[in-house]
């Protein structure tokens, strides 16, 4: 049995598949709330098709594009956000949404924090579109992506009009929103204080799992 499991794993590494076990929900940090259940969306909701998102094993899954983003019922202003996620081929392009309010698009009317896959993507980036980066606004450092289908690691702190991204314990970003007051007409999110949190359908399928948030005072 064991011989056969091995032999599995192997198989799956060499095809380039990514084999999925159950994972069981890790306790938040002190001080932290989960943001998702590990069973099912409560709390959220899709601002496109829905049957896009789905749970598997621990996990958000986004299936492909067409969902728009998946949003907090909840809003929140002051507050450090953790997660992990994972594409599952080369090529994703997704993003998280701060505080945006439930219509239109995060990236304008809130805050999108980019989220891509800098190596695999098929043309070229411009300098605010690479992991990490507050979109069109904020270009990031160059981030340490894990190899596909490993799951990488997102901090993001706002705290009034400081935003700190750390993108798999290296920070990318650590921006203040006035510093960008040319942008104010076309990203009028980055005056708001306070929103909903959330990812992004864009293309190919993407994970989210240990989803986590502490709202700071």
């Amino acid at each position: 049995m064991r011989t056969s499991l091995c032999l599995l794993v192997l198989l799956g590494m060499a095809g380039g598949v990514v084999l999925r076990g159950d994972a069981k929900p890790v306790p938040p940090p002190d001080g932290f709330t989960a943001l998702f259940n590990g069973q099912n969306l409560n709390g959220w909701k899709a601002t496109g098709k829905a049957d896009v998102w789905t749970v598997e094993n621990g996990a958000i899954v986004c299936q492909g594009g067409g969902g728009g983003w998946l949003l907090t019922e909840k809003e929140y202003g002051d507050f450090e956000l953790r997660c992990e996620y994972r594409w599952d081929k080369k090529g994703g392009n997704s993003g998280v949404a701060l505080r945006t309010p439930d219509k239109g698009d995060p990236a304008y009317v809130g805050l999108e924090i980019q989220l891509i896959d800098d190596e695999g993507w098929p043309g070229k980036l411009l300098d605010y579109q690479h992991t990490g980066s507050i979109y069109d606004v904020q270009p990031a450092k160059a981030a340490k992506n894990k190899p596909i289908g490993e799951w990488n690691t997102l901090r993001i702190i706002c705290r009034g009009r400081h935003v700190v991204v750390i993108h798999n314990d290296v920070e990318l970003v650590n921006a203040h929103l006035d510093d960008y007051p040319a942008k104010f007409d076309k990203h009028p999110g980055l005056k708001r204080e306070k929103g909903r949190v959330g990812f992004q359908s864009y293309n190919v399928r993407v994970d989210f799992r240990n989803i986590w948030i502490k709202e700071l005072k």
